[in-house]
């Protein structure tokens, strides 16, 4: 199994944050693979919403990377499933308050098959880079 995760504490309330992470829309403000995004299904934030999302691959060229929420509780966990794209990891933000805002740990898990269990590095340093991204989550949540 793959495993990322990566924790930062950002100068703003866990619902704030939450709320932020929670609509998909948001993505490509903080995070640099993302080429498109849009609401494919569901309402926005809520368990059983879709996000169709266009990636940056191997190469600059375009992939899917469309997921679903498969949990929402405001201000505490917000986790995802992967459900397009050539892997299909599950990923979760946790939220706590802390004297400094709110402490946000983002991981990613990724059971891989196939071929994938062949490019298990290039997939480790991939979710690595991503998890990494929040400190441009902090950057442009406290901007």
């Amino acid at each position: 199994m793959a495993h990322a995760e990566n924790e930062i504490t950002i100068s703003r309330s866990p619902e704030d944050v939450y709320a932020f992470l929670a609509d998909g829309l948001n993505n490509p403000k903080w995070r640099t693979g993302v080429q498109s995004i849009s609401l494919k299904s569901g309402t926005a934030g809520a368990v059983g919403s879709v996000y169709r999302q266009t990636l940056s691959g191997p190469g600059g060229r375009a992939i899917d990377g469309d997921y679903e929420i498969t949990t929402a509780e405001p201000g505490r966990l917000l986790a995802f499933q992967v459900v397009a794209g050539p892997a299909r990891p599950s990923g979760e933000y946790r939220f706590s308050q802390s004297p400094e805002g709110t402490l946000v740990r983002f991981t990613l898990d990724l059971q891989p098959k196939g071929l994938m269990k062949l490019m298990g590095p290039m997939v480790q340093r991939t979710m690595d880079a991503e998890v990494a991204q929040l400190s441009r989550l902090k950057a442009v949540l406290e901007g």
